[in-house]
C-alpha cells in the first residue's frame, strides 16, 4: 500500500508541476501565432502545429531552443526572453487547444 501511495503522490505532484496558467499563455502566444497560427495550427508545413501538444514536450522543446541544445535560427530569438513561467504558461495554453 505504501508503494501505491508513493506512486500516486509522485504522479499527482508531477501533473501539478506542469500546471501553467492557460490565460497567461494565451496572452504570451501572440508572437507565436505569426508562424504557428492563432489557434496553434500552422498554415505552413515548415512550422509544426502546437495545439494539443503535451505540456512536458513543449516545455522540453522550448527550453532546448532557449539553451541552444536545439538549434533553429528562427526560434532562438523568439524564445530568448522567455522565463520558465512564460514557457510553462505557453505549454499549458497550447496543450489546452484541441
Amino acid at each position: 500500500m505504501k508503494k501505491i501511495t508513493l506512486f500516486l503522490t509522485l504522479t499527482l505532484s508531477s501533473i501539478t508541476a506542469l500546471a501553467g496558467d492557460i490565460e497567461a499563455g494565451k496572452a504570451k502566444s501572440a508572437v507565436c501565432a505569426a508562424c504557428h497560427g492563432p489557434a496553434g495550427i500552422s498554415a505552413n508545413p515548415l512550422w509544426p502545429n502546437l495545439a494539443g501538444q503535451q505540456e512536458a514536450y513543449l516545455i522540453k522543446q522550448i527550453k532546448a531552443f532557449k539553451s541552444g541544445e536545439r538549434k533553429d535560427p528562427s526560434m532562438a530569438p523568439m524564445v530568448a526572453g522567455l522565463t520558465d513561467t512564460d514557457i510553462e504558461n505557453l505549454a499549458a495554453y497550447y496543450n489546452s487547444l484541441k
